[in-house]
Protein backbone atom coordinates (compact mmCIF):
# COMPACT_ATOMS: atom_id res chain seq x y z
CA UNK A 1 0.00 0.00 0.00
CA UNK A 2 1.46 3.18 -0.75
CA UNK A 3 2.15 5.49 2.16
CA UNK A 4 0.32 8.86 2.52
CA UNK A 5 2.55 11.99 1.24
CA UNK A 6 3.04 15.08 3.31
CA UNK A 7 1.30 18.00 1.83
CA UNK A 8 2.51 20.15 -0.43
CA UNK A 9 5.40 22.82 1.39
CA UNK A 10 5.49 20.32 4.19
CA UNK A 11 8.82 18.67 5.39
CA UNK A 12 9.39 14.60 4.24
CA UNK A 13 11.16 13.78 7.36
CA UNK A 14 10.02 13.10 10.95
CA UNK A 15 12.05 16.15 12.26
CA UNK A 16 11.71 17.99 9.72
CA UNK A 17 7.77 17.43 10.34
CA UNK A 18 7.90 18.42 13.83
CA UNK A 19 9.72 21.82 13.16
CA UNK A 20 6.85 22.46 10.47
CA UNK A 21 4.31 22.16 12.75
CA UNK A 22 5.89 23.58 15.75
CA UNK A 23 6.63 26.72 13.59
CA UNK A 24 3.36 26.65 11.81
CA UNK A 25 0.88 26.30 15.36
CA UNK A 26 3.28 28.13 17.99
CA UNK A 27 1.87 31.03 19.00
CA UNK A 28 4.38 32.91 20.76
CA UNK A 29 3.97 36.62 21.92
CA UNK A 30 1.85 39.08 19.64
CA UNK A 31 2.22 42.79 19.61
CA UNK A 32 0.03 44.23 16.93
CA UNK A 33 1.03 48.17 14.97
CA UNK A 34 -1.08 50.44 14.08
CA UNK A 35 0.08 52.46 11.26
CA UNK A 36 -0.85 56.49 11.98
CA UNK A 37 0.84 57.95 9.36
CA UNK A 38 -0.51 61.47 7.51
CA UNK A 39 -1.70 64.60 8.17
CA UNK A 40 -4.38 64.95 11.01
CA UNK A 41 -7.88 65.84 9.42
CA UNK A 42 -11.74 64.86 9.88
CA UNK A 43 -12.97 62.35 7.84
CA UNK A 44 -13.27 63.00 4.42
CA UNK A 45 -10.37 65.73 4.25
CA UNK A 46 -7.59 64.99 1.94
CA UNK A 47 -9.15 62.53 -0.37
CA UNK A 48 -9.52 59.85 2.84
CA UNK A 49 -5.84 59.73 3.37
CA UNK A 50 -6.48 61.73 6.75
CA UNK A 51 -5.97 60.44 10.25
CA UNK A 52 -9.09 60.93 11.65
CA UNK A 53 -10.96 59.49 14.78
CA UNK A 54 -13.25 57.64 11.63
CA UNK A 55 -10.69 56.20 10.44
CA UNK A 56 -8.24 55.31 12.81
CA UNK A 57 -11.17 54.08 15.84
CA UNK A 58 -11.46 50.88 13.95
CA UNK A 59 -7.82 50.05 13.72
CA UNK A 60 -7.41 50.90 17.23
CA UNK A 61 -9.96 47.97 18.35
CA UNK A 62 -8.77 45.58 16.07
CA UNK A 63 -5.58 45.94 17.93
CA UNK A 64 -5.97 46.18 21.60
CA UNK A 65 -8.62 43.02 20.94
CA UNK A 66 -5.95 41.02 18.96
CA UNK A 67 -5.79 37.52 21.16
CA UNK A 68 -2.55 37.26 22.94
CA UNK A 69 -1.39 40.78 22.92
CA UNK A 70 1.67 41.69 25.19
CA UNK A 71 1.45 45.42 23.87
CA UNK A 72 0.29 47.39 21.40
CA UNK A 73 2.55 49.53 19.11
CA UNK A 74 2.40 52.50 16.89
CA UNK A 75 4.17 53.41 13.90
CA UNK A 76 4.01 56.90 13.58
CA UNK A 77 4.89 59.22 10.92
CA UNK A 78 2.47 62.81 10.86
CA UNK A 79 3.72 66.41 10.62
CA UNK A 80 0.02 67.16 12.40
CA UNK A 81 -3.23 68.81 11.55
CA UNK A 82 -6.42 68.80 13.32
CA UNK A 83 -6.01 69.34 17.60
CA UNK A 84 -9.10 68.48 17.66
CA UNK A 85 -8.78 64.90 15.99
CA UNK A 86 -5.41 64.76 17.78
CA UNK A 87 -7.20 64.64 21.33
CA UNK A 88 -10.04 62.24 20.32
CA UNK A 89 -7.43 60.15 18.74
CA UNK A 90 -5.06 59.99 21.86
CA UNK A 91 -8.23 59.73 24.41
CA UNK A 92 -9.41 56.65 22.51
CA UNK A 93 -5.84 55.26 22.82
CA UNK A 94 -5.60 55.75 26.42
CA UNK A 95 -9.32 54.10 26.98
CA UNK A 96 -8.54 50.76 25.32
CA UNK A 97 -4.84 50.80 26.96
CA UNK A 98 -6.61 51.68 30.27
CA UNK A 99 -9.36 48.62 29.42
CA UNK A 100 -7.11 45.92 28.25
CA UNK A 101 -4.06 46.86 30.86
CA UNK A 102 -1.72 46.81 27.69
CA UNK A 103 1.36 49.45 27.32
CA UNK A 104 1.00 51.23 23.54
CA UNK A 105 5.14 52.00 22.26
CA UNK A 106 4.74 54.44 19.80
CA UNK A 107 7.60 54.13 17.04
CA UNK A 108 8.34 57.46 15.30
CA UNK A 109 9.54 57.45 11.96
CA UNK A 110 10.28 60.76 10.20
CA UNK A 111 8.31 63.01 11.99
CA UNK A 112 6.09 63.23 15.30
CA UNK A 113 5.59 67.07 14.83
CA UNK A 114 2.73 68.89 16.26
CA UNK A 115 -0.64 66.75 16.37
CA UNK A 116 2.17 63.58 15.49
CA UNK A 117 3.38 64.07 18.69
CA UNK A 118 -0.20 64.43 20.47
CA UNK A 119 -0.67 61.31 19.27
CA UNK A 120 2.66 59.64 20.59
CA UNK A 121 2.32 61.13 24.09
CA UNK A 122 -0.36 58.84 23.82
CA UNK A 123 1.77 55.43 24.19
CA UNK A 124 3.98 55.20 27.83
CA UNK A 125 6.93 55.25 25.81
CA UNK A 126 8.34 56.99 22.58
CA UNK A 127 11.24 55.18 20.80
CA UNK A 128 12.25 57.27 17.57
CA UNK A 129 15.60 57.18 14.83
CA UNK A 130 17.61 60.05 15.79
CA UNK A 131 17.01 61.63 12.81
CA UNK A 132 13.54 62.05 13.09
CA UNK A 133 11.54 65.05 14.08
CA UNK A 134 9.66 65.59 17.50
CA UNK A 135 7.92 68.56 18.65
CA UNK A 136 6.13 71.63 17.91
CA UNK A 137 4.13 71.87 20.48
CA UNK A 138 2.37 74.88 19.52
CA UNK A 139 -0.79 76.19 17.31
CA UNK A 140 -0.52 77.56 13.56
CA UNK A 141 -3.38 79.08 11.61
CA UNK A 142 -2.36 80.11 7.84
CA UNK A 143 -4.58 81.39 5.22
CA UNK A 144 -4.32 83.88 1.92
CA UNK A 145 -5.83 87.54 1.03
CA UNK A 146 -7.14 87.79 -2.01
CA UNK A 147 -8.37 91.63 -1.71
CA UNK A 148 -5.61 93.06 -4.07
CA UNK A 149 -6.08 90.31 -7.00
CA UNK A 150 -10.26 90.10 -7.20
CA UNK A 151 -9.73 94.33 -7.23
CA UNK A 152 -7.60 93.55 -10.11
CA UNK A 153 -9.86 91.67 -11.83
CA UNK A 154 -12.90 94.09 -11.25
CA UNK A 155 -14.44 91.23 -8.86
CA UNK A 156 -16.50 92.76 -6.01
CA UNK A 157 -16.75 90.63 -2.93
CA UNK A 158 -20.52 90.88 -1.52
CA UNK A 159 -21.06 89.27 2.31
CA UNK A 160 -23.90 89.48 4.62
CA UNK A 161 -24.22 88.53 7.87
CA UNK A 162 -26.46 88.76 10.59
CA UNK A 163 -23.82 89.26 13.15
CA UNK A 164 -20.77 91.42 13.67
CA UNK A 165 -18.23 89.36 13.42
CA UNK A 166 -19.37 86.19 11.12
CA UNK A 167 -17.06 87.47 8.55
CA UNK A 168 -14.06 87.46 10.30
CA UNK A 169 -10.86 86.76 8.62
CA UNK A 170 -12.50 86.31 5.23
CA UNK A 171 -9.50 86.36 2.55
CA UNK A 172 -11.34 88.34 0.13
CA UNK A 173 -11.05 91.57 2.22
CA UNK A 174 -8.61 93.55 4.11
CA UNK A 175 -7.03 92.12 7.45
CA UNK A 176 -8.45 93.74 10.74
CA UNK A 177 -6.66 93.54 14.01
CA UNK A 178 -9.72 93.26 16.01
CA UNK A 179 -10.28 89.75 14.10
CA UNK A 180 -6.74 88.57 14.16
CA UNK A 181 -7.06 89.02 17.84
CA UNK A 182 -9.65 87.09 18.70
CA UNK A 183 -7.88 84.52 16.63
CA UNK A 184 -4.38 84.72 18.67
CA UNK A 185 -6.87 84.00 21.60
CA UNK A 186 -8.77 80.85 20.12
CA UNK A 187 -5.18 80.18 19.74
CA UNK A 188 -3.77 80.19 22.90
CA UNK A 189 -6.56 78.33 24.46
CA UNK A 190 -5.80 75.71 22.01
CA UNK A 191 -2.58 75.70 22.96
CA UNK A 192 -2.86 75.77 26.86
CA UNK A 193 -5.21 72.36 26.09
CA UNK A 194 -1.61 70.84 23.87
CA UNK A 195 0.61 71.79 27.10
CA UNK A 196 -1.40 70.09 29.60
CA UNK A 197 -1.95 67.01 27.74
CA UNK A 198 1.91 67.23 27.70
CA UNK A 199 2.60 67.54 30.90
CA UNK A 200 -0.23 64.98 31.97
CA UNK A 201 1.57 62.34 29.40
CA UNK A 202 5.41 63.29 30.08
CA UNK A 203 5.32 64.64 33.56
CA UNK A 204 8.73 64.11 35.38
CA UNK A 205 10.25 62.87 32.18
CA UNK A 206 10.35 66.88 30.42
CA UNK A 207 13.93 68.18 31.22
CA UNK A 208 13.72 71.45 29.07
CA UNK A 209 12.42 74.56 29.88
CA UNK A 210 8.82 75.25 29.29
CA UNK A 211 9.32 78.71 27.68
CA UNK A 212 11.99 76.17 25.11
CA UNK A 213 9.67 73.51 24.45
CA UNK A 214 6.66 75.00 24.08
CA UNK A 215 6.99 77.69 21.49
CA UNK A 216 6.19 75.68 18.84
CA UNK A 217 10.34 74.72 17.86
CA UNK A 218 11.04 71.29 16.91
CA UNK A 219 14.12 69.39 16.76
CA UNK A 220 15.91 65.78 15.61
CA UNK A 221 15.40 63.23 18.44
CA UNK A 222 19.08 63.42 19.42
CA UNK A 223 18.62 66.51 20.34
CA UNK A 224 14.42 65.60 21.58
CA UNK A 225 15.66 62.77 24.00
CA UNK A 226 18.24 65.51 25.51
CA UNK A 227 14.85 67.64 26.28
CA UNK A 228 12.92 63.92 27.63
CA UNK A 229 10.44 64.15 24.53
CA UNK A 230 11.43 60.41 23.62
CA UNK A 231 12.71 57.81 25.64
CA UNK A 232 15.14 56.22 23.52
CA UNK A 233 15.91 55.66 19.96
CA UNK A 234 15.51 52.37 18.06
CA UNK A 235 13.58 50.92 15.05
CA UNK A 236 10.37 48.79 15.73
CA UNK A 237 11.14 45.14 14.52
CA UNK A 238 14.56 44.92 16.30
CA UNK A 239 13.42 46.71 19.14
CA UNK A 240 10.14 44.26 19.67
CA UNK A 241 12.28 41.05 19.56
CA UNK A 242 14.96 42.55 21.96
CA UNK A 243 11.72 42.57 24.37
CA UNK A 244 9.46 39.90 23.51
CA UNK A 245 11.78 37.30 21.40
CA UNK A 246 12.71 36.73 17.90
CA UNK A 247 9.65 34.94 17.50
CA UNK A 248 7.55 37.73 18.43
CA UNK A 249 4.60 37.91 15.90
CA UNK A 250 3.81 41.93 14.76
CA UNK A 251 0.42 41.90 12.82
CA UNK A 252 0.01 44.91 10.92
CA UNK A 253 -3.50 46.56 11.71
CA UNK A 254 -4.74 48.24 8.87
CA UNK A 255 -8.27 49.14 6.89
CA UNK A 256 -10.37 46.57 5.47
CA UNK A 257 -10.90 46.76 1.83
CA UNK A 258 -13.87 46.97 0.64
CA UNK A 259 -15.30 44.26 -1.97
CA UNK A 260 -15.42 46.35 -4.61
CA UNK A 261 -12.15 48.42 -4.60
CA UNK A 262 -10.64 44.76 -4.38
CA UNK A 263 -11.78 44.26 -8.03
CA UNK A 264 -10.56 47.55 -8.67
CA UNK A 265 -13.96 49.37 -8.53
CA UNK A 266 -14.07 52.72 -6.35
CA UNK A 267 -17.29 54.06 -4.79
CA UNK A 268 -18.20 56.75 -2.55
CA UNK A 269 -18.88 60.42 -2.81
CA UNK A 270 -16.14 63.03 -3.59
CA UNK A 271 -15.01 62.15 -6.69
CA UNK A 272 -14.99 63.59 -10.29
CA UNK A 273 -14.67 67.14 -11.64
CA UNK A 274 -16.52 69.10 -8.97
CA UNK A 275 -13.96 67.64 -6.63
CA UNK A 276 -10.64 68.71 -8.27
CA UNK A 277 -10.15 71.94 -6.87
CA UNK A 278 -11.04 71.17 -3.40
CA UNK A 279 -8.86 68.16 -3.60
CA UNK A 280 -6.20 70.50 -5.18
CA UNK A 281 -5.74 73.13 -2.15
CA UNK A 282 -6.53 69.76 0.27
CA UNK A 283 -3.42 68.41 -1.57
CA UNK A 284 -1.28 71.47 -1.54
CA UNK A 285 -2.09 72.30 2.22
CA UNK A 286 -1.08 68.52 2.81
CA UNK A 287 2.55 69.39 1.42
CA UNK A 288 2.37 72.30 2.84
CA UNK A 289 2.40 70.92 6.39
CA UNK A 290 5.53 68.25 5.56
CA UNK A 291 7.29 70.52 3.95
CA UNK A 292 7.48 72.18 6.97
CA UNK A 293 9.65 69.91 8.56
CA UNK A 294 12.04 69.42 5.29
CA UNK A 295 9.89 66.19 3.87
Amino acid sequence: MASRLPSKGTPATVPGMLNWFRDRFHRGPVVPVVRLSGVIASGGLLGGRSLSMESVAPLLKRAFETRGAKAVALSLNSPGGSPVQSALIAQRIRLHAAEKGLPVIAFVEDVAASGGYWLACAADEIIADPSSIVGSIGVISSGFGFQDLIARIGVERRVHTSGENKSMLDPFRPEQPEDVERLKRLQAEIHDGFKDWIRQRRGKLLKGDESVLFTGEFWTARRGIDFGLIDGFGELRATLQARYGDKVRLPVIGPRRRLLSRFGLQTGIGGGIDNIGPATLAALEERALWQRFGL
